[in-house]
């Protein structure tokens, strides 16, 4: 019962509810998603599609069918774009519900510089792990997962 961060690829979702892989359709993406929680719709600046849908303390967005703002339909990106998926708390202090796996590692489930190290220097491509709030709040808010360097020009 975990959702598994796919370089490359994509998010493996929990209970065996499928993945949303890059280039992937938006209906794809909110059927599988629906699986597992109730998606809302959302809007996300230079996209096609957006969605939420919350599981277990985390918040999901996915967003796809982003056209490149210079009109080069050669960087066009159909599909599912990129993921995030972060803590509903502001600055988490403490272990998710739900393990958000990146090659073995827990990366809600330790404090952030336990993580990065043992993640190593990479490379991750296309993840992003932002650092943490503050030094109180010493765990990773989200994970953010893209099809390329830069799937839309505007995010969120």
């Amino acid at each position: 019962m975990a959702f598994e961060v796919l370089p490359g690829t994509g998010l493996a979702l929990p209970r065996g509810a499928g993945v949303l892989r890059f280039g992937g359709s938006e209906r794809q993406a909110r059927w599988a998603v629906a699986t597992l929680a109730d998606v809302r719709g959302a809007w996300v600046c230079g996209t096609g599609w957006a969605f939420t849908a919350r599981y277990e303390g985390l918040e999901l967005l996915a967003y796809g069918d982003c056209p490149d703002r210079l009109g080069r339909t050669g960087h066009d990106r159909h599909g599912l774009a990129a993921v995030s998926l972060g803590r509903h708390e502001a600055e988490p202090t403490g272990p998710s519900a739900v393990p958000v796996v990146l090659r073995g590692v827990d990366l809600f489930g330790y404090p952030a510089a336990e993580v990065l190290e043992a993640l190593g220097p990479g490379p991750h491509p296309g993840v992003t792990l932002p650092r943490p709030g503050s030094p109180t709040a010493p765990y990773l808010p989200e994970v953010r997962l893209t099809a390329g360097p830069r799937p839309c020009d505007s995010q969120r």
